[in-house]
């Protein structure tokens, strides 16, 4: 059979300034998509390895999903989001202009953030060493948005652009790819897709 791998990353999150965002919780509409999934996972029903980040609001999608699915869940923290913590939290229009430097000037450290680069590079051989071994059915991680897309970018041979990000929405998206050739089926999909078979 062949093995197909998704990645999915966090729903919603609660947004708390004074906190280290690298410990956010998902909020309530996010919990509550995670829930959804969990309940009927559809095309997530062959999957037979959950690995996460290790930030909260992944590790809280990633264990109901895992629970769910009756298998362990693998903590691999460095699947973390691109470092951000030279600037800590910033205000939502401020943090996307960052952000829009962040994937423009990919080799550049915009205000001591991980470069772009260097994330893809990281996230990109986190997936590689899961993937080394053979697999015993599909395969699920679970993540972040930025480096998602980067390593989206990065399967799919396309030069670092946010204009592949997930889009808006507060997450909670996929693609997947067979583990064989390694290339994105499709772009960005809400997770509610995967309750229905998509």
């Amino acid at each position: 059979m062949p093995v197909t791998v998704r990645y999915l990353t966090h729903p919603q999150v609660l947004i708390e300034p004074r906190k280290d965002v690298r410990r956010w919780s998902l909020s309530p509409a996010g919990r509550e998509r995670v829930a959804a999934l969990a309940a009927g996972l559809g095309s997530l029903s062959q999957t037979r390895r959950v690995i996460s980040s290790d930030e909260t609001k992944a590790v809280e999608t990633a264990a109901p999903l895992a629970q769910a699915l009756g298998v362990g869940l693998e903590i691999r923290p460095r699947m973390h989001e691109n470092d951000r913590s030279a600037t800590g939290f910033l205000p939502p229009a401020e943090f996307e202009a960052v952000a829009d430097r962040f994937f423009a000037e990919p080799a550049s450290s915009v205000r001591g953030w991980e470069t772009a680069e260097d994330a893809q590079r990281r996230i990109l051989s986190e997936v590689d060493a899961c993937l080394a071994a053979p697999q015993e059915g599909d395969v699920l991680f679970v993540g972040h948005g930025a480096v998602g897309t980067l390593l989206f970018c990065a399967l799919s041979g396309l030069g670092i652009d946010r204009r592949f990000d997930q889009g808006p929405g507060g997450g909670g998206c996929w693609f997947q790819f067979d583990i064989q050739h390694r290339q994105p089926r499709q772009r960005w999909q809400p997770m509610e897709a995967l309750i229905a078979g998509g």
